[in-house]
């Protein structure tokens, strides 16, 4: 099979009509670039793979049983990839005219970068948080929201108007960009991770290795953000949150700064139960998902 510029990755789970519409949006962009469309289904329950082979007969469609999370799901994408370089692209989002040339662009003119991600904007188009910071103690004890205003050049967020490219940590994986050459050094998202701060691991290991990541505040694409995930299963996204976390920092931190996540989480969420207010039930429920193991969620959408 010949080889494209770029390979676009949708991982989807019973979100037929968005994957519809943001497939219909790559056609209307009408790319500046050779790509493919590979679109991996977590074995949804809505036609959404007979729909996508029928509306849209040039994707590549990869049709899993079950749900196996969305770094998983981006993998299986990724393995069968035959473009110089890929993008994860969530199934909520509305690809805008020039949006995914410009990452491509920019990775072909800079040969050290190893990911590239572009603004994501609302539905009225302002703008997002889509650039990541590795999370540390200091950020989990205060917040990034209150390190973004005071830390402004070390925690770089939506509230700068950026001139030009700017060097990040990680960008969010709604619309992440990576050249094959990195991939195949770094190897693909840890598939620990289910869902939330799989992207940040992967930029974390790309910087490790010497690669630097870029957030392009000129480039745009629209994200529906939340729409497949956060409103349907609000707690088990919560406690997936907070597995990831625990991942991350057993992974990427010393023990002690891991151990020491995990007191202040648990300080957190018993003063969640008893002084949570109308929260306080959430708050209890998650205490009791750590109390029975921190099992891995089932069910949570991946897309």
């Amino acid at each position: 099979m010949n080889e494209v510029d770029l390979s676009i990755v949708i991982v989807a789970w019973n979100v037929r009509d968005l994957v519809l519409d943001c497939l219909a949006s790559i056609a209307d962009a009408k790319l500046g670039c050779t790509y493919e469309v590979i679109v991996v289904d977590n074995g949804s329950a809505d036609a959404t793979v007979e729909c996508v082979a029928r509306q849209f007969p040039d994707t590549r469609i990869v049709a899993l049983p079950k749900n196996i999370g969305f770094g998983a799901g981006n993998n299986r994408g990724l393995e069968v990839m035959r473009g110089r370089h890929a993008v994860l692209l969530n199934s909520d989002t509305i690809v805008l005219p020039g949006g995914l040339e410009a990452c491509v662009r920019f990775l072909d003119e800079h040969p050290d970068v190893g990911a590239v991600g572009p603004q994501l904007l609302n539905p009225d188009r302002t703008k997002q948080n889509c650039i990541h910071n590795s999370p540390t103690l200091v950020s989990e004890l205060v917040g990034q929201s209150f390190l973004r205003r005071v830390f402004p050049r070390r925690w770089p967020s939506k509230r700068v108007d950026y001139d030009g490219p700017v060097e990040v940590e990680a960008v969010l994986g709604a619309c992440l960009f990576a050249r094959r050459e990195v991939i195949e050094q770094v190897g693909l998202i840890d598939e620990d991770y289910f869902f939330f701060l799989e992207e940040t691991d992967w930029c974390h290991r790309m910087r490790a290795a010497g690669w630097r990541v870029f957030h392009l505040p000129d480039a745009f694409v629209i994200h529906l953000y939340g729409e497949s995930t956060k409103k349907k299963l609000p707690l088990r996204t919560r406690i997936e949150y907070y597995r990831s976390r625990y991942i991350f920092f057993r992974k990427n931190r010393s023990r002690p700064v891991y151990l020491a996540l995990r007191a202040l989480v648990l300080i957190k969420i018993l003063c969640g139960s008893v002084l949570g207010g109308r929260r306080a039930g959430e708050y209890r429920k998650i205490l009791a998902w750590h109390a029975a193991g921190e099992p891995a969620t089932s069910g949570l959408a991946a897309a």
